[in-house]
């Protein structure tokens, strides 16, 4: 989960909400997947954007509420394995997920951060119960819901939700991304766009870390370090994100987002998955230039 370096106060200058949790490398024990690599993703025919879109709005609905109550009544954390948080409220919600899911879409598998994988196929949902947990249990309201759908390799949909924050992402493979309100209103609904930025000496670029920080080009502008940067990417509100870190449940949704408003994602490999440790975000036109100033490889 997403955090850059920051104090205890719940949002920057910028209002957004924050990034949480963040692991190295891929989280021991995880199951291993077959992803798409490559300059661009698998296109589908095993999915129905409009149910499948409807299903993750429904289901993460639900997951939103359950969170939210238990976000309202108070939770404590506790260590991982990994060295990293859980409540009974990270687990609750995925079970939710399972439960609906499975209901729903029986022949599909699930992936999520508390209980693995359950199930193989060409379709599986990746699900992050509570994004953000350290600022859950604390009281702290940034904090989000993750869910997203892949298919043979290529994440099709994705829906992210902070209830606390009313706030609601949402992206499907070829129809764009959006923000709304949460609960979501149709007129409330709008259309997610990057920058059109060209030149790295006029672009807005931030990092997870200092250490990455560092290494982005010096004749960039650094921002001051965003608790949702990926959010002011797709708003077009910055040039490009560079996290290298995390999960799958922690990047897939991002990804479509950030694709389906105009940018590109590629990870550490030079290729296109989200199980890879991260990579870089930007909007189209620069990505060229920082891959090649962050000495990435042109393939996997």
């Amino acid at each position: 989960m997403f955090e850059p370096p920051r104090s205890a106060e719940s949002t920057t200058a910028r209002g957004h909400p924050a990034k949480e949790d963040c692991g190295r490398g891929t989280r021991v024990g995880a199951p291993r997947r077959h992803v798409a690599s490559g300059l661009g993703p698998v296109v589908s025919s095993v999915v129905d954007n409009s149910d499948d879109l409807q299903l993750a709005f429904d289901t993460s609905d639900l997951a939103a509420d359950l969170a939210l109550a238990y976000f309202e009544s108070g939770v404590s954390a506790t260590l991982k394995a990994d060295g990293t948080p859980v409540t009974e409220a990270d687990r609750a919600v995925e079970r939710l997920f399972h439960d609906a899911l499975s209901a729903a879409r029986p022949e599909d598998a699930l992936l999520g951060e508390e209980f693995g994988q359950l199930g193989e196929g060409d379709r599986i949902w990746i699900i992050d119960p509570v994004d953000g947990t350290s600022f859950f249990s604390r009281g702290d309201p940034n904090w989000r819901v993750h869910i997203a759908l892949e298919v043979a390799g290529s994440t099709e949909l994705a829906v992210v939700t902070a209830p606390a924050l009313r706030r609601c992402w949402w992206a499907t493979r070829g129809g764009g991304s959006f923000e709304s309100s949460w609960p979501r209103e149709k007129t409330e609904s709008k259309r997610l766009e990057v920058s059109t930025t060209s030149m790295l000496a006029h672009a807005r670029l931030d990092a997870l870390d200092d250490v990455s920080r560092a290494r982005l080009p010096s004749s960039a502008a650094r921002v001051p370090a965003s608790p949702l940067a990926l959010v002011e990417l797709v708003r077009g509100e910055i040039d490009a994100f560079l996290a290298e870190c995390c999960h799958i449940w922690d990047h897939a949704p991002w990804i479509l987002l950030v694709e389906e408003a105009g940018g590109r994602f590629t990870d550490r490999t030079g290729g296109h998955a989200g199980d890879q440790g991260g990579g870089l975000y930007s909007n189209a036109n620069l990505h060229g230039q920082l891959l090649a100033a962050l000495q990435y490889p042109a393939s996997p």
